[in-house]
């Protein structure tokens, strides 16, 4: 039998196409409403706004709002904007990230390919604490960052983040490597590589995919984190999402909704610029096998 012949081709009709485009356009403009009001009022006076008619566009463009945010805007004390505290953010972010990535990475290689007495325990356990409520955390939490003098800082915020993501990027190398041979490994050690120069050598050269995943993924909750924000920072070291909520629920003078909402799409760009560049290759990672096993 021909492969023509074995291979089956799906087709839909002009009118099934038609309706399942109209409809997915339909939900994407749902969807994608709410960023376009954010964008036009970011870009207006403030007393268009106030005037009504928030779907309208601007009728004198302004990137006035934008510039308040930033560096202008009352949050708390001074009026520094939301400059120091998108760095707070970033500094509290990168290595969170990182680290939790290279942990992720060697605890997926040794439950995987140095297997130990217990290894399906302490990785039930890591498992397990990926599903713990961030409220349950908060005390035991306090109490740990403020033996170890990091209470109400950027060290003690990245500390947070690392123990509590450190589960999901063992979760997501682990199932990644249980697919390598077992017996690459093996030759290695035969040739006399050891633990370190293995890890270095074979498993983190292939492990591109799935260390996307568990940055985006790692990104993505760290940034847009506010409760371990909110607890665990003094004013100095607050995150982009807390300083956001401050500048949004300030009483002081007239609610300056232009700015806020030029705050809003500042504190979401990060994230949203890290799924534009990376998006296709967190899909491929999650079909290479980080969701199995």
């Amino acid at each position: 039998m021909s492969s023509n012949a074995s291979t089956q081709v799906v087709s839909t009709g002009r009118g099934a196409r038609f309706v399942i485009y109209t409809i997915l356009l339909i939900f994407c403009l749902y969807y994608l409403l709410p960023l376009y009001v954010m964008v036009v009022n970011s870009l207006k006076p403030l007393r268009e706004i106030q005037a009504g008619g928030m779907m309208n566009l601007p009728q004198a463009w302004t990137i006035a709002p934008w510039k308040s945010a930033w560096s202008t805007a009352q949050i708390g004390v001074q009026a520094t904007g939301l400059k120091p505290y998108f760095m707070n953010s970033i500094q509290m972010v990168v290595p969170a990230v990182a680290i939790s990535t290279v942990l992720g990475a060697l605890n997926g290689y040794v439950l995987t390919k140095w297997q130990f007495r217990g290894h399906k325990i302490i990785f039930g356990l890591l498992l397990f604490a990926c599903f713990i409520p961030f409220q349950i955390v908060l005390i035991p939490m306090a109490r740990i960052l403020g033996i170890m003098g990091i209470a109400g800082s950027v060290p003690g915020l990245i500390f947070v983040h690392l123990v509590y993501g450190i589960g999901f990027s063992t979760l997501y190398f682990r199932n990644y490597y249980a697919q390598f041979p077992d017996e690459l490994v093996r030759a290695a050690q035969i040739d006399g590589a050891g633990f370190f120069t293995i890890f270095r050598r074979i498993m983190l050269p292939s492990s591109g995919p799935i260390a996307v995943v568990c940055i985006i993924w790692q990104f993505t909750n760290i940034w847009n984190d506010f409760l371990f924000g909110a607890s665990f920072s003094d004013f100095n070291s607050q995150p982009m999402t807390v300083a956001l909520n401050n500048l949004v629920q300030s009483s002081t003078g007239v609610k300056e909704y232009n700015v806020h909402f030029a705050g809003a799409i500042m504190a979401a760009l990060p994230t949203l610029l890290v799924y534009i560049v990376a998006g296709r290759y967190f899909v491929r990672g999650l079909m290479a096998g980080s969701v199995k096993g």
